[in-house]
């Protein structure tokens, strides 16, 4: 009886987004809250969840196998597939959230974009901030969460590591592969890596 009602719960959401004007391709994948707010012009690919307190503006574009949970959406932005956002979390407009990508008790500033394969949390970004691929923050040294300040149009490296506290100031660029452990100045190029080394001829022992 338990699970009937919540499939007849489901259904009705839908019923009541579809005639709000939410588009959906295949409705009976999506799920929803009691109190999920959705704005116009929103779609929502097959296989995405909306758990408690997720509130959806206009002009949205949530893709496939993504799952949002206490998170407020702001105009003109587009999510997935396969994103987690998780409760504390604001998507400003214009931002972008891709692929494999979690976020965490965060702002994400105006045209921002983390494409793809990044962790971000307990962090505030700037407008026009590029997160390169691979790229977290790593907030929690096992006793507390420290914050992450990244300022308007920093680019960051694919694959670096962002160990918080840590601010990034405005304009500021880090290299790819980095771990980055005090504040990068204003435009400033920030990069920690290892010297490559070549041994030629090498012979693998058997």
């Amino acid at each position: 009886m338990k699970q009937k009602k919540i499939e007849n719960e489901q259904q009705n959401l839908r019923k009541k987004f579809i005639r709000k004007g939410v588009k959906m391709i295949a409705p009976e994948t999506v799920f929803f809250s009691k109190n999920t707010k959705i704005g116009k012009n929103v779609t929502i690919d097959p296989y995405v969840v909306l758990s408690e307190n997720v509130t959806i503006g206009n002009n949205v574009r949530v893709l496939s196998f993504s799952h949002l949970e206490g998170v407020v959406i702001e105009n003109n932005v587009n999510i997935g597939p396969y994103a987690r956002l998780r409760p504390g979390t604001v998507l400003k407009s214009g931002s972008k959230v891709g692929n494999f990508v979690e976020v965490k008790k965060s702002i994400i500033g105006k045209n921002s974009k983390l494409n793809h394969l990044s962790y971000i949390g307990d962090s505030k970004l700037g407008k026009k901030v590029n997160i390169g691929a691979g790229t977290i923050t790593c907030n929690y040294d096992g006793v507390k969460k420290s914050k992450t300040i990244i300022k308007d149009e920093v680019f960051v490296g694919s694959n670096s590591s962002l160990v918080a506290p840590v601010r990034l100031e405005n304009k500021s660029v880090i290299g790819a592969g980095s771990v980055i452990t005090k504040k990068v100045s204003k435009k400033a190029l920030a990069l920690t890596r290892a010297e490559q080394i070549e041994i030629n001829n090498y012979k693998r022992k058997n």
